[in-house]
């Protein structure tokens, strides 16, 4: 899942993509270098910044999935906590609402049962655009996030949704300290339980910058151990910007566990032989 922003001030390209246009560049870009769907989001997650009013959030979001649903022919995800905002984008294409808000809103699953759309299910004890890091927050983080992820399919089941809709994600920093997200990582394995796939939202996180003393741009390496690691616990979708690195770390390790069928005639092209 490669992400597109559609807001000016994103935690990791901070309005680097400032129109549609270039916003469906560089969707054509992420799925060129494999992106399988392209998550679209309207709002970022800073905390310092006020929610972005509905209409406003519709005017970044609905036309960029309309381009990238026709003229690309991608799968399009929704990064929204508005259910107004998931229906239109919705009607526009999106096959899926990534919603970070933990169903704070249950008529964003209503949408999702009217519409057959996918919805992803996030942990997080925190309301949207707040910021909670509170190293006492959880007797034991994972019991949390199995217990809150239950309790929200229910709320989902009871709106509609049918089980094979939902997708689940722990929430990696939200509502939770560098410390709290790699205790979580490293027991994402109980997560199965819940019976759903998984939704690895590592790329350029908090936690990676704690560990590695890096701002969000130079976190790549970081981000593809977290992967990597998710990937052998049972991580079924991940989420990054960076979907080239993400793909060719994907590609030499699927070879070298014996993954991926290699030709013996397998050979490096000149032309990238050497820098030039």
């Amino acid at each position: 899942m490669g992400i597109v922003n559609a807001s000016p001030d994103s935690f990791s390209d901070a309005g680097a993509y400032p129109d549609l246009d270039a916003r469906v560049r560089r969707a054509r870009e992420l799925l060129a270098a494999g992106a399988d769907i392209v998550d679209v989001g309207g709002e970022s997650g800073i905390t310092q910044r006020p929610a972005v009013e509905v209409a406003e959030e519709l005017e970044r979001v609905v036309p960029l999935v309309e381009r990238i649903a026709g003229e690309l022919g991608a799968l399009v995800s929704v990064d929204t906590y508005k259910p107004a905002v998931a229906e239109a984008a919705i009607a526009a294409g999106a096959v899926l609402v990534n919603d970070v808000s933990g169903l704070r809103d249950p008529e964003l699953a209503a949408v999702c049962a009217r519409t057959g759309a996918a919805l992803v299910l996030m942990h997080t004890r925190a309301a949207p655009k707040q910021r909670l890091q509170d190293p006492a927050l959880y007797v034991d983080v994972v019991a949390d996030v199995v217990e809150f992820l239950g309790e929200r399919m229910e709320v989902a089941r009871a709106h509609g949704v049918r089980d094979e809709q939902l997708v689940l994600d722990p929430g990696p920093d939200f509502a939770k300290t560098p410390a709290q997200t790699i205790v979580l990582l490293r027991r994402l394995e109980e997560l199965h339980v819940l019976g759903r796939p998984l939704l690895l939202a590592v790329s350029r996180k908090d936690f990676v910058g704690a560990l590695t003393g890096r701002g969000p741009r130079q976190r790549v390496a970081g981000t593809l151990a977290a992967l990597g690691h998710g990937i052998d616990a049972g991580a079924h979708v991940l989420r990054v910007h960076d979907v080239a690195q993400a793909a060719d770390f994907l590609a030499v390790r699927a070879a070298l566990r014996g993954e991926l069928e290699v030709d013996p005639a397998l050979a490096l092209a000149d032309a990238i032989r050497h820098v030039r």
